[in-house]
């Protein structure tokens, strides 16, 4: 039976991190924010203000691994990002494949007849919706080598 811990997301990028929460139990997901960055790195105080007000037992940040499982220089600096989540706010991170999801995001979009502007519109905060979506599908684990602050669930 799933646990009942608060989650939130990131979709970690170089100029916007997208921001999702949820519920495990319920194992809901539901887009907040699009933080602006500058080369990967946020308004930390917004991030804090976030933090504060949805209290995650737990944060999740997207890997940008290329389709074949490699690791692409994105994916240090996501790794970097989590690690910064888990010593700032001393909650653990975990780690979640996040392949195509900004661009399932974006095809969504397309498909309600939305803008084709994502750099105005944004899809971060709903690729970040998909992270916790696919980490809830494959059981809410945490691989031990993709977790800070927390012992491994799988």
């Amino acid at each position: 039976m799933p646990e009942s811990r608060r989650v939130m997301a990131f979709d970690f990028g170089t100029r916007w991190i997208g921001v999702a929460v949820g519920q495990e139990m319920i194992a809901s997901a539901r887009g907040i924010a699009r933080l602006q960055a500058r080369d990967g790195i946020p308004d930390w105080e917004r991030v804090a203000a976030l933090v504060e007000e949805w209290q995650p037992d737990l944060m999740l940040v997207g890997l940008p691994l290329n389709m074949d499982g490699t690791e692409s220089e994105l994916c240090l600096r996501a790794r970097k990002f989590a690690k910064r989540l888990h010593g700032r706010y001393h909650r653990p991170a975990c780690m979640v494949d996040e392949r195509l999801t900004t661009r399932q995001a974006k095809e969504e979009v397309v498909a309600r007849g939305g803008s084709l502007d994502f750099g105005a519109e944004g899809v971060d905060h709903r690729a970040a919706e998909l992270i916790l979506e696919t980490w809830y599908a494959d059981g809410g684990r945490c691989p031990a080598q993709d977790t800070y602050g927390l012992e491994s669930t799988d």
